[in-house]
C-alpha cells in the first residue's frame, strides 16, 4: 500500500484508510474485515463534484455538454482508464476465487472511487483535488468518446418533450462481493422503457439505458 501511496505522493495521514478502499467485499468476508463499499458510496459523489468543478472552470460548453462530458468521465469505463494509469489492480485485496479469476471492471472501478473517498476523509478537498489534477486530468482525453448512454437517453427525451427520466435498480440477485444489479429506466417514475443488467448499479443503469435506445421511436405526448 505505500508503494502505491507513494507513487501518487500522496502525504496520508491514516494509511487504514486506503487498505480498507482496496478491500473488495469477497477479501472482507473471507478474512472478517471491513469492505470498500461506504468508501465507494463517498468516492462517487467527490469525482462527481471534482469532475463538475473542473468542468465548470473551463467553461468549455453549455450546460448539456457539460452534463454528457461529466457523464463520460465518471462512468465505470472511464474509471477503469483512469485506475490502468497507476496499476491501482495490482493493489487490490481480493477473495481467493476472485483473485484466480483476476478483479473485474466494475471491482477496478470501486476501488477507484473508494480510493477518493478515502483521500477525501483522511485529507480533505483541496488535496483530493490535487489528486483529481495528477490522475484523471492528464487522461480526459481518453474518455470523450466513451457513449454514455444515459446522457443520449437524456438528450433524445427531451428533444421531444420535457419529460423526466429517472432509474430504478429493481433486482439484486448473488452474494455480496458477486451481485448482478437490475436497472429499470423509466418516464416520469412510472412508465419503463428500457432494462438492463450489470456487476455493478452504474453498468446496470447504462444498460437499462441503451435498451431503451434501441427500442427508440417513442412519442411521448402519447405516452400516458
Amino acid at each position: 500500500m505505500k508503494d502505491l501511496l507513494n507513487k501518487l505522493n500522496l502525504l496520508y495521514k491514516d494509511e487504514s484508510l486506503y487498505v480498507r478502499a482496496l478491500t473488495h467485499a469477497s477479501y472482507a468476508y473471507e478474512n472478517q474485515t471491513e469492505n470498500n463499499e461506504k468508501l465507494e458510496f463517498l468516492g462517487d459523489a467527490v469525482i462527481e463534484l471534482l469532475t463538475s468543478d473542473y468542468l465548470y472552470q473551463k467553461d468549455l460548453a453549455d450546460e448539456g455538454e457539460l452534463t454528457k462530458r461529466r457523464a463520460q468521465a465518471v462512468c465505470e469505463e472511464a474509471l477503469v482508464i483512469f485506475a490502468e494509469k497507476i496499476d491501482l489492480k495490482d493493489y487490490l485485496l481480493l477473495g481467493k476465487g476472485e483473485q484466480l479469476r483476476g478483479p473485474n471492471p466494475s471491482m477496478i472501478a470501486d476501488a477507484f472511487e473508494s480510493l477518493f473517498g478515502a483521500a477525501y476523509l483522511d485529507l480533505g478537498f483541496r488535496q483530493t483535488q490535487k489528486l483529481f489534477q495528477k490522475i484523471m486530468v492528464p487522461h480526459l482525453n481518453l474518455v470523450w468518446d466513451i457513449k454514455d448512454y444515459k446522457s443520449a437517453l437524456q438528450e433524445y427525451i427531451q428533444s421531444g418533450d420535457k419529460r423526466n427520466i429517472s432509474y430504478q435498480i429493481i433486482k439484486e440477485v448473488g452474494p455480496s462481493h458477486k451481485k448482478i444489479f437490475e436497472a429499470a429506466v423509466k418516464l416520469d417514475n412510472h412508465i419503463t422503457l428500457g432494462i438492463g443488467t450489470g456487476k455493478s448499479k452504474k453498468e446496470a443503469e447504462q444498460n437499462a439505458a441503451h435498451d431503451a435506445l434501441k427500442k427508440g421511436n417513442y412519442d411521448f405526448k402519447e405516452i400516458v
